[in-house]
């Protein structure tokens, strides 16, 4: 046998290398499925990846729900009695307005008053609803397996 060999077979007997037990995370782990009901009622079922934004879900396939709104973001609560601090500006406009509801739409953080202020500078008073947030302000997480996402009608964002 080689040196190499030899080294090679080592290493594999050392504690660095993974343990055939220790669950590497699949596909399925990171991704939730998605229906989107577009203004005329059609649905479309695609896969978003946990940790990104509805927007850029939208993005990805090509779903078209105008600009994205997103700055840095203002806030983060970490606790039940501390939220941080993080001093950036939030939502920067309202153009991707969408109203959410199923799995996991319970556990999207509350409106941050930026979102809020965001929905009614862009949107009239009867179009903002309890359900209504900006795609690019939700993050994916598991629990939102099977969440229906509806898309308004479009604003127009094409000022030039």
């Amino acid at each position: 046998m080689s040196l190499s060999m030899q080294t090679f077979s080592r290493s594999l007997s050392s504690s660095s290398v993974v343990k055939v037990d220790d669950k590497l995370p699949s596909a399925k782990d990171v991704c939730v499925q998605l229906t989107f009901v577009d203004p005329s009622g059609a649905r479309r079922q695609v896969t978003g990846l946990v940790g990104t934004t509805l927007h850029d879900t939208c993005v990805t396939h090509e779903i078209d729900i105008g600009p994205s709104s997103k700055g840095a973001i203002v806030e983060k609560v970490q606790t039940d009695v501390w939220t941080e601090p993080l001093f950036g500006e939030g939502p920067t406009s309202g153009f991707d307005h969408v109203l959410v509801t199923g799995n996991g739409a319970e556990t999207i953080p509350p409106k941050t008053p930026a979102e809020q202020r965001m929905l009614r500078a862009y949107w009239e008073e009867d179009e903002i609803y309890p359900e209504s947030r900006l795609a690019s302000m939700v993050d994916l997480t598991k629990d939102m397996d099977g969440m229906v996402v509806f898309v308004p009608d479009r604003l127009v964002d094409d000022f030039y």
